[in-house]
């Protein structure tokens, strides 16, 4: 039997709800790191960390391609979050993420995984920036 950790994207964990979506988008902070756009918002209420992922129809016609962008991005999240998930329980506090995807061509994993490594350190910098 394996020791090694597990590392799950729970349906709890995602950022479903159009109310705390408008709410994200008309009172949240945003930052872009090409070629993303991410919008967080961090509360008071406990309840976790919750995530959103999109791709613009705009730029990718195929749903096919917008899902797949939205599959690779889930799944780079999902291998990194712990750090900031340990960050948002241990302060009691919710915190809301939305990746949007700004890119004009498919990308690889590869490049998705690194950008996202460097988004959720921003975060994690930013969030604790807010909380000293």
């Amino acid at each position: 039997m394996s020791l090694t950790e597990r590392y799950f994207l729970k349906p709890e964990e995602r950022l479903k709800s159009r109310k705390a979506i408008d709410t994200l988008f008309a009172k949240g902070k945003s930052f872009s790191n090409y070629p993303f756009r991410i919008l967080w918002r961090s509360a008071d209420e406990p309840g976790g960390l919750k995530a959103g992922f999109t791709a613009s129809s705009k730029n990718f016609k195929k749903a096919t391609d917008r899902n797949r962008i939205k599959r690779l991005i889930r799944e780079s999240y999902r291998l990194q979050k712990t750090e900031l998930q340990n960050i948002t329980e241990d302060n009691g506090k919710s915190l809301h993420v939305f990746f949007i995807y700004v890119g004009k061509e498919l990308p690889d994993y590869d490049e998705v995984y690194g950008k996202t490594g460097i988004i959720l350190k921003r975060l994690i910098k930013q969030i604790s920036g807010n909380a000293e």
